[in-house]
Parts: C-alpha cells; sequence; structure tokens
C-alpha cells in the first residue's frame, strides 16, 4: 500500500491549480450569484507569514471553496498594504530601499500562501505602494478636500523623536511609540485632516457611523469598541459668568445633577481664556505648569493612575446653580479636545477630589448614596462618591433622583440663559499627515500668490521621488527632493512648492476593497458596474486589534463616497469575524525574543499543508485564543493519513465493479448524510472546529466498513475538500476523475436518512413539563395523545379536570390543556 506523502501530493495538486486558474478566478460577467470573501490584506514584512495569518486565511479559503462547489460567483482576492514606516525604518537601518524590500516579501509572501493551498484570485492583486494603487488614494484624497472633507490646521499631535513621526494616540500607548520604544511628546504642527465627524451621525441617505453598526452582523464587542470610540454622551452645556468680566466659560457635562456641590472650575492648560484670566500675581505658576504638560502626551494626561496635579489661575467665576465665587485652576486630565475644555469640580468625580483634597480646595456633597453607611462616609469627605443617587444641598431639587434632576436643573437654567441640553462626542477629526517618506503623497501645491491648490487630476499620479535621505529629521525627506519639488503653480505657472507629507497608511487601507472589484481600471478607482455587482463585503476576516481604526476609517470612507453618489451602499462590510491569537505552546505570547515562534514553512515541511490547515481550524473555536500544541498536529496529520488509506482501501478491493452496492442503506450512510448537513451548518456558521471533529467521525465509521462503498467515500472527499484541498485533489484523481474535485457541487444530504429513529416527546400540561418519554420519531398525534393522558405523572394534573384542547407538535411535544 502506498504511503501518504504530503509534500509530494501537495506540490502536483498546486501545479495543477496553477494551470487552471479559472477554479478561482470571478468571472464578472457571470450571472450567478456573487459572494465577496475577504481578508484584511496583509503588510508584508519580510518575516513571511505566521501561523496568525494561516488561521484567518484558512477560514476564508475553507468558505471561499464551499461557496464555489454550492454554485456562486465568489470574489476571493488578496493584496498587500504595503507602504509604511516598518519598511522605512529597514531601510534607514540597511540603506536598502523600502521599494526592494516590500518587493522581496511580497514574494515570500506568495510564495508561502500558494504553499499553504489558498484559492485567491491573483489576478486581482493590489499593491497600496505602486503608483497605479496611490493614484486613486490621492483622487480620493482629491475628492474629500473638493467637498471640504480635507482640510490643513495646526493641531497638538503625539511626536516620536527617534522615528521623527506623528503618531496615533494608539501608536502611543503609554506614552511610548510602539515602533521604537521611545517616550513621546507633544508637538504643534500643521496638519492634514478628514472631517470624519461629520459623519457620525445620519447624513441625507446615508446612515451614520453610530446607527450603521445596527444593521451589520458584527461581533458586540467589536460594535462596542466603536461606539465607545465615537462615545457619544447626552448632557447639557453650563455658563459660568467670569467675575469682573463680561466672558463667559462654557461647560460640557453629563452630570449637571452635581452642579450644586461644583466649588472650582478646571480648565485645560491649552484653553484660550487661561491666559486672558490668568491675574498677574499666578503667571509663573502658570507657564510653570503649562510648560510641564506639553511634555505629556493626551494619554499620559488621562492616565488615572498618575498623581492629579494643577495650578490657580488667580481669576474666579460665578457657579449658575449657587450663585458662589469659585476659583479657576488649570489641570493636564481636562484636555481642549474634549468637550469645551473646560469642567466644573466637585466631590462626586475621583479626579476632583484628589485634586482638591491636594491643594486645600473646599468640596461639597450634593448626592446622597441609597446605602446609609456609604452615605456617612461621602458626606464626611472620606471617600469621593461618583454614582448616581437622592440630590441633598440642592435648593429646590432637594430629593429627586440623579436622572430627574439632571432634566430639571438644565431646564431651569434654560430658562436663566445659563444652560442649555447638548450631545456631544469624543471622535476627532482623522490626522492624516505622516512627516515620513514611504507612504502616498498628499496632492497639493503650494503658490505665493495662489496658496493652496489641488494637483489636477491629469497630473496624477503624484509619484514618490527616489532622490531622498531616508535619514529622519522632523520633516518629511520630499521637502528636500529637486526632483519632488521642481514644480510650477497649475493656477499661474510660478514657481511653487508640494506638500511634503505623506498620507497615514491607513488611508491606502481604507478603500483597498473597492478595487479589487476592479484593479486594472486607469479611468477610475473602480467602475460603478463592478463595484455594484461585487459589493458590499460579504465575509471579512481579520484580527480584532483593528476593531477600532481600520474597520471605523473603510466605514467613513464607504460613506462618503455614498453620500457623494459613487456607492450604492454605505457599510462596506456586511459580516466580520476575527481570529483568535494564537499562544506558544505554554500560553504565552509568541515572540522572536523568546524563541518560541512558531514557522509555518517548518510545520508544512513535516506534516504538509493540509495538516496545518486542518489542525488550526481544529483547536478550538475560530474568535477563540489557543495555545499551539505539536501533539494535537500530529492526531490530525493521522486522520489524514487514515483518508489516504481509505482510498488505497477502494482501489485494491476495487468494489466499484459492484452495481448493488451503492443502493444499500447502511448505518454509515445515514451518518453521512447527517455528516454532509452538520459539515455545511458549519462552515456556514465559521465553526470549523466541530465540522472537522464531524469528519473524524465519519471516517472512523468507513474505516470499520468491510466494504467501502465509492459513492459514500467520493461525497466525504467532497465535504472534505475545502479543508484539506490538496490531499481531496489528488484521492478524486486517483478514484478516475480527470477533472479537479472543486468543477464538482456540493453534496445534499438525504432528509429522510437523517431522521433520527426515536426521539424524547415532551408531556406538558398547560404549558409545564410534566413527563418526557421515548417513542418513534414518526410518532401520530392519536399515539402521542394516549401516551400523554395515560401517563401516570400526567393524570396527577388532570384528574377530574375537563380537557379543552391538546395542542401536538410533531417530532417535539405535546401539551395537555385543561
Amino acid at each position: 500500500m502506498e504511503k501518504y506523502d504530503p509534500r509530494e501530493i501537495e506540490k502536483k495538486a498546486q501545479e495543477k491549480w496553477k494551470k487552471e486558474p479559472d477554479l478561482v478566478r470571478a468571472n464578472d460577467a457571470s450571472k450567478k450569484e456573487k459572494r465577496f470573501i475577504l481578508d484584511m490584506f496583509p503588510y508584508p514584512s519580510g518575516a513571511g507569514l505566521h501561523v496568525g495569518h494561516v488561521e484567518s486565511y484558512t477560514a476564508t479559503d475553507i468558505y471561499s471553496r464551499y461557496l464555489r462547489m454550492r454554485g456562486f460567483e465568489v470574489l476571493h482576492p488578496q493584496g498587500f498594504d504595503a507602504f509604511g514606516l516598518p519598511a522605512e525604518n529597514y531601510a534607514i537601518k540597511t540603506g536598502v530601499h523600502p521599494k526592494a524590500t516590500i518587493e522581496k516579501a511580497i514574494e515570500i509572501f506568495k510564495r508561502q500562501i500558494d504553499s499553504m493551498g489558498f484559492s485567491y484570485d491573483w489576478s486581482r492583486e493590489v499593491n497600496s505602494s505602486l503608483p497605479e494603487y496611490y493614484k486613486w488614494t490621492q483622487w480620493l484624497f482629491l475628492l474629500f478636500y473638493k467637498n471640504g472633507l480635507a482640510y490643513k490646521k495646526k493641531a497638538k499631535v503625539n511626536w516620536c523623536p527617534k522615528c521623527q513621526t506623528v503618531l496615533a494616540n494608539e501608536q502611543a500607548e503609554d506614552g511610548v511609540c510602539e515602533r521604537c520604544g521611545s517616550a513621546v511628546v507633544q508637538k504643534d504642527l500643521e496638519q492634514w485632516f478628514f472631517k470624519i465627524t461629520d459623519f457620525i451621525e445620519d447624513k441625507s441617505d446615508t446612515i451614520g457611523l453610530l446607527s450603521g453598526l445596527e444593521k451589520v452582523d458584527w461581533p458586540e464587542s467589536t460594535k462596542l469598541l466603536q461606539k465607545n470610540w465615537i462615545g457619544k454622551s447626552f448632557g447639557s452645556e453650563v455658563d459660568f459668568a467670569i467675575e469682573n468680566s463680561s466672558e463667559k466659560i462654557t461647560v460640557y457635562t453629563t452630570r449637571i445633577d452635581t452642579l450644586f456641590s461644583g466649588t472650582y472650575l478646571l480648565l485645560a492648560p491649552e484653553h484660550p481664556l487661561v491666559s486672558v484670566i490668568t491675574t498677574e500675581d499666578h503667571k509663573k505658576e502658570i507657564e510653570d505648569y503649562l510648560l510641564e504638560t506639553a511634555k505629556k502626551t493626551d494619554i499620559e494626561r488621562l492616565e488615572l493612575r498618575k498623581e492629579k496635579t494643577g495650578a490657580f489661575t488667580g481669576a474666579y467665576v460665578i457657579n449658575p446653580a449657587t450663585g458662589n465665587q469659585i476659583p479657576v485652576w488649570i489641570s493636564d486630565f481636562v484636555l481642549v479636545n474634549y468637550g469645551t475644555g473646560a469642567v466644573f469640580a466637585d466631590a462626586h468625580d475621583s479626579r476632583d477630589f484628589e485634586l482638591a483634597k491636594k491643594y486645600n480646595i473646599p468640596l461639597r456633597v450634593s448626592i446622597r448614596p441609597k446605602n446609609n453607611e456609604l452615605w456617612e462616609k461621602v458626606q464626611n469627605l472620606e471617600i469621593c462618591f461618583e454614582g448616581e443617587g437622592e440630590l441633598v444641598n440642592s435648593a429646590q431639587f432637594e430629593g429627586l433622583s440623579s436622572k430627574e434632576a439632571r432634566i430639571k436643573i438644565t431646564e431651569w437654567l434654560a430658562k436663566k440663559g445659563d444652560a442649555r441640553f447638548k450631545v456631544n462626542y469624543k471622535l476627532r477629526d482623522w490626522l492624516v499627515s505622516r512627516q515620513r517618506y514611504w507612504g502616498a503623497p498628499i496632492p497639493i501645491i503650494y503658490c505665493e500668490k495662489c496658496g493652496e491648490v489641488p494637483v489636477s487630476e491629469a497630473d496624477l499620479p503624484v509619484e514618490l521621488p527616489t532622490d531622498v535621505d531616508f535619514k529622519p529629521t522632523g520633516e518629511s525627506p520630499l521637502k528636500y527632493s529637486k526632483t519632488f519639488q521642481d514644480v510650477v503653480c497649475p493656477k499661474c505657472g510660478s514657481v511653487a512648492r508640494r506638500e511634503s507629507d505623506t498620507m497615514d497608511t491607513f488611508v491606502c487601507s481604507s478603500w483597498y476593497y473597492l478595487r479589487y472589484a476592479d484593479p486594472k481600471n486607469e479611468k477610475e478607482f473602480a467602475s460603478k458596474e463592478l463595484l455594484k455587482k461585487w459589493l458590499p463585503v460579504d465575509l471579512y476576516v481579520g484580527g480584532a486589534e483593528h476593531s477600532v481604526l481600520h474597520l471605523l476609517y473603510a466605514r467613513f470612507f464607504t460613506k462618503v463616497l455614498h453620500n457623494l453618489g459613487y456607492l450604492e451602499f454605505d457599510e462596506p462590510f456586511l459580516k466580520l469575524r476575527h481570529q483568535g491569537t494564537i499562544l506558544a505552546e505554554d500560553g504565552t505570547k509568541m515572540s522572536k525574543s523568546k524563541g518560541n515562534v512558531v514557522n509555518p514553512d517548518d510545520v508544512t515541511a513535516q506534516f504538509g499543508a493540509d495538516a496545518l490547515r486542518m489542525f488550526e481550524m481544529f483547536m478550538g473555536p475560530l474568535e477563540d485564543m489557543k495555545p499551539w500544541q505539536t501533539k494535537g498536529i500530529v492526531g490530525v496529520y493521522r486522520f489524514l493519513e487514515k483518508t489516504y488509506k481509505l482510498n488505497s482501501k477502494i482501489l485494491i478491493s476495487n468494489v466499484k465493479s459492484n452495481p448493488n452496492f451503492k443502493s444499500q442503506t447502511t448505518k454509515t450512510t445515514i451518518l453521512l448524510s447527517k455528516t454532509i448537513k452538520k459539515v455545511s451548518e458549519d462552515i456556514e456558521s465559521m465553526k470549523f472546529n466541530t465540522a472537522i471533529s464531524q469528519l473524524m467521525i465519519l471516517a472512523n465509521a468507513l474505516e470499520k466498513e468491510t466494504e467501502l462503498s465509492v459513492q459514500n467515500f467520493e461525497l466525504f472527499l467532497l465535504i472534505l475538500s475545502p479543508f484539506a484541498p490538496h490531499l481531496t485533489e489528488e484521492l478524486w484523481s486517483k478514484l478516475g476523475h480527470d477533472e479537479s474535485i472543486f468543477q464538482e457541487s456540493w453534496p445534499e444530504y438525504d432528509l429522510n436518512l437523517i431522521q433520527d429513529e426515536e426521539i424524547e416527546l415532551v408531556i406538558q400540561v398547560n404549558g409545564k413539563v410534566r413527563d418526557t418519554v421515548k417513542v418513534s420519531a414518526d410518532i401520530s398525534e392519536e399515539e402521542a395523545t394516549k401516551l400523554a393522558l395515560g401517563s401516570e405523572k400526567t393524570k396527577n394534573h388532570t384528574a377530574g379536570k375537563e380537557i379543552k384542547k391538546i395542542i401536538f407538535v410533531k417530532g417535539r411535544l405535546i401539551n395537555v390543556v385543561i
């Protein structure tokens, strides 16, 4: 008997598929029902594929192969998110141009992807660093610009002094750069922004970023992360009159019910009124504090565990609820870009409470908790109570609940012109400027006469120059490229200069899924006809680490293009699923420094790609975090080996010559039908681990057959094929089939065979379960009624009572209504 040799089998299958690209190519002209199955496209690092890639790519490959066999026209493309800091930093370190690094990395990725048998349509490959792609990234920038959705302003940003570039808050967690670990500082720079805040709520016929989440099939945890990031809150704006001035300070608060305990007011250090209201004798103190604040990132300033600091301006305002004069302080935990950059401070916010205790600022309570023991500590200012309760020390609002008071106090102050209801959001406009080389150039020209001038569409793409020094200086290297800056104004013809900043790589990944519909189009980013055919994406799979930014930005782009008439849909990804992290064998995170990284190439060399694919799906639910287990892949390998031997058993016994054998119904035939049903349902719901478990059960049953039915075995191969494409392709050929197994239709199960012979019939009286009994699955209502009324447990509840009706649900229950 031949031995199972995955290396030989997989090489042979991959060569066959290379000659038959139409097996995976999506036909634009096809009238079949479409499905667009998409992976988050990877950054092509030199390290190549890791086991996390294999996990998510296997999931979408199984689903895509299954859908094709079900008769759908499937678009399943792949590409590369090729711009960004890693390639540029590597270029700085080695002197190798990022383009060369990326090209080599992509070559490695594609080889590894093909070696895993992933059925991508490479004819639609995109690469965000190629001019033919970023031409349309620039075109989209100009579209936003012309519609008032791209603008430039001075802003405080997170700045990495080593990488010499702006970082998003998420790239500067704990105040350090995620790339190099350097301490991040704050810096004022002229920056480009996209007006994402325009699309938080519904706009004309475009569903907003918040309400749009309700119409997509996404994990609830991801939806919640997006909602929290947008940060919609319902509150009030309150005006505090500045003493001895006609000016007012407006505060946004969601807890106006605590206003009567407001004993001081806090401004963000950057608030424009700080310099106006600070008295002469407090200027030095305020200036020193501003210098200290400038060194901190927003993330550091919001850190709850850090010691609270502040400085007194010397100014006072009037609390509109109490009429009391209260001091104005500044503190770095108040941010100028949230709310109004001002808050009233009281005993019911832990940060305000801590600051007041530190600087001996008087405190007053106005909310009483229900717990009397807690109340004693609260009123004695031993602890800070931040919850809701009953108002005290609050004039005419005494005794109201916090919820009632928020409405009543706002209405009361509104009549005096001191307050109004207000909806607020944490989300700020998207900063897209980067002072780096390896990115898409921003297509703007600056002219002394004409000012800011957009590059004409005919002159796109604005290509990255090659005469650059990669060494970071704090300004984009593009500023010093002679070829790049040799430009005249498109309006007046005067000598001008180009914008030297490049775009955040998130801009490139915010629209790439649209390009897959029409990747070779030179006249538009994609034709409306093909966008209508293929989009939106039916299933999107990728890491949960992209829950906020990439997904939020992609949704924003889609909504802009829908609002401007380019798309007929306003949500890009109808269904989203995340793959879980694969950990090292000891349950820790895989890392090169620990030497515990599992290289897919090593695993496939030993066990084959099919074994790796199936093992990663078998480890547990797709979305779960799970540790690698070498013993586990050995088990999967043996299952594939068993399948190979079953095929040899058929060829040796030549059971195909027995024409009557195919028509026999055995327990195995019944199990096969049940397995077809379960595997189909599990693929649809992406429960691949339980589908594989069922396939293993079926294989064991087939192995025990004395005479193995060719028909049963072929059906088994068909439902195994999306999971182990190489082996099933080989065995299908050995059974005498000339065409690929992936040109076959997905098998249907026999409904008659999957009905259980016996069921547990539930017997109820007035809807309450009183008994259960095993009965034939096809029991009639008459027989079920006799059983129900004859049950001793039922008689205890029906004796001497009139039976009004009998409700019978075949295969499930019978309910006696008295």
